[in-house]
């Protein structure tokens, strides 16, 4: 059952505390768990021009290839949630990230365009069972007052996986193929299963619970009344749809003429997710400082400048304003899960799996639409569509004003979903 919330004193012998062996157990596992999920999830997408080139699609037709996976892993979001309040986190988590692996070993030897969207979809329901479950573990059972860190750190996981996964598939389909890149990260996220199984402790402070359908009425309602973790989650479509369809099309724009990347070259873009892994951690100690909405509203702006930058014909300024807008991006994504944590007071699985349900429509979604204005206008249809998103984002972070922040509320007093 959930725990319940406990006096500041009983937080030592409740919650694993910073700086203790079973802390850093923790979270190699799950940083472990968030580098195989991004990588698994994230590998094909430096890869979109060369698989429309083999299997003769559209560039939009190739952003398939991630975006089914996204999608279904958003829709699987929700199951998946509910289904952690009934079974074990850790089990649950394991079983998603080795099924990933298998399927993603299975996309690399697929013979047809269809056959390979197939394995893809397939993927995005298996891994599903990670990230949301991966956060609401975080929030019952690491010390609170560490919550931010341990949350940063897991995000600079995701980071690190996103960047590696397309990196490593760049350089490897330039030395064999597209179908050994695809496989060798494949076998990464095998290694990663074991790896994870035998470092994460089981639960301590999460019981399984059968389901009960006017409970869960009852927790989906909390989650949408007032207008606060509503807005907290549309935050998640409009930056993911943002940050998702700069990385989709600046491979076909740099590959094309002046520039005329290599394969090996636009994997190595994604380097610049390193930077993620640092604004991840720092936003989220700044939000504990500051208050997430100040940090909040820097990030989006960060990321907004960042795209504007994008703009230049110069490579070394564009790569420039890729760094700019992926770090706004990632400590964003760090203050908002960390918030949506403080804001849920219940069913905290559910509340993370409403969050990141809108994390990936908007990068199928989005991911997918944007094609169609990279092929009608190029880059600035690109940097117009993105334009628009990050604008919204904005309005919402003015209308979380009304929201509790890291300074009036005790330090993640209910166990949050960070």
């Amino acid at each position: 059952m959930e725990p319940s919330p406990q006096s500041p004193t009983a937080l030592p012998s409740k919650y694993i505390q910073a700086g203790t062996r079973t802390f850093w157990r923790v979270n190699v596992a799950l940083v472990t768990a968030a580098f195989c999920t991004f990588a698994l999830i994230y590998c094909v997408q430096p890869l979109m021009p060369i698989l429309a080139a083999v299997f003769k699609v559209t560039p939009a037709q190739s952003s398939l290839a991630l975006s089914v996976t996204t999608g279904l892993l958003a829709i699987g979001m929700l199951a998946s949630g509910i289904a952690s309040e009934m079974l074990r986190r850790k089990p649950l988590m394991a079983t998603s990230l080795f099924a990933s692996a298998l399927l993603t070993i299975a996309t690399a030897v697929a013979p047809t365009w269809h056959w390979l969207l197939l394995t893809r979809v397939l993927m995005g329901l298996t891994i599903s069972g990670l990230p949301a479950v991966a956060m609401a573990y975080v929030s019952e059972e690491i010390d609170p007052a560490s919550g931010g860190l341990a949350m940063g750190l897991y995000i600079g996981g995701t980071a690190f996986g996103g960047m590696t996964g397309r990196l490593v598939t760049g350089i490897i389909t330039d030395l064999l193929s597209w179908r050994w890149a695809i496989g060798i990260i494949g076998g990464l996220g095998m290694c990663g299963s074991i790896l994870f199984l035998a470092l994460l402790p089981p639960s301590r402070q999460f019981t399984p619970r059968a389901l009960n359908f006017e409970r869960l009425k009852s927790s989906l309602v909390s989650h949408f009344h007032g207008y606060g973790l509503s807005l907290l989650f549309s935050m998640g479509f409009l930056l993911m749809g943002s940050f998702i369809s700069i990385y989709n099309y600046l491979g076909f724009r740099l590959m094309a003429a002046p520039y005329n990347f290599s394969q090996t070259a636009v994997g190595l873009l994604f380097t610049v997710y390193s930077v993620g892994m640092f604004s991840s951690a720092w936003a989220g100690n700044m939000a504990a400082r500051r208050g997430r909405r100040a940090v909040l509203l820097g990030m989006v702006a960060l990321m907004g400048a960042g795209v504007l930058i994008t703009m230049a014909h110069a490579t070394w300024i564009i790569l420039a304003g890729l760094a700019v807008m992926t770090f706004g991006f990632f400590g964003a994504h760090a203050v908002v899960s960390a918030w949506i944590g403080v804001s849920a007071q219940r069913a905290k699985a559910v509340a993370s799996s409403f969050y990141l349900f809108c994390y990936y429509s908007g990068s199928s979604v989005i991911g997918t639409l944007a094609g169609i204005f990279w092929s009608a206008k190029g880059w600035p249809g690109i940097a117009a569509v993105v334009g628009v998103l990050l604008a919204l984002a904005l309005v919402v972070v003015f209308a979380l004003r009304n929201l509790p922040t890291a300074q009036n509320i005790a330090p993640f007093s209910e166990t949050p979903a960070v």
